[in-house]
């Protein structure tokens, strides 16, 4: 037997096995505690109930990446709208590969999961948001044809702002 890891395969996730779940879960807490997820665990309130807030959300679409029976990626991904091209965009809003198994493929594997979920849904484009640092996220991101976003060079790139409301 070769030395080699057995193929990576990305499956659609199935929120009502709880062994998706559970890998969902694990995945997300697992970049949330990365300092490229903001370095701490998923709150209490997250862990308890993202599995059934993200199975009534009608534009969700999740998928792991499995090795060896074992989770060791995740995506998740929710359609968007673009009214310029008046076309749904695909977008990527975690993509998380466990920390161990990084510089295999996982990643690119997952983003070409997405990439074929939004050519079936017609979608016009796929977006995406990464810290400005996270140089190894930026070259994949880059080999697989992601730039950054902009209409016009005179006017610069796109910025994502936020603003939190607190509950």
């Amino acid at each position: 037997m070769s030395g080699e890891a057995a193929p990576v395969r990305v499956l659609a996730l199935d929120l009502a096995d709880a062994r998706h779940a559970g890998a969902l879960l694990a995945l997300l807490d697992h970049y949330a505690c990365d300092p490229m997820g903001g370095g701490a665990a998923l709150g209490a309130y997250a862990r308890t109930h993202l599995v059934e807030q993200l199975a009534r959300v009608p534009g969700f679409h999740g998928a792991l990446a499995w090795r060896d029976g074992e989770a060791v990626g995740l995506v998740n991904t929710f359609l968007g709208f673009s009214t310029f091209a008046a076309r749904p965009l695909l977008n990527i809003h975690d993509i998380v590969v466990r920390a161990d198994c990084r510089g295999r493929g996982i990643g690119r594997a997952l983003l070409a999961w997405c990439e074929d979920r939004a050519r079936e849904r017609g979608c016009c484009k796929l977006t995406l948001e990464v810290l400005a640092n996270n140089q190894r996220a930026l070259r994949v991101y880059a080999g697989a044809g992601y730039a950054p976003y902009q209409l016009d060079p005179a006017a610069g790139h796109a910025l994502l702002l936020q603003k939190r409301i607190d509950h």
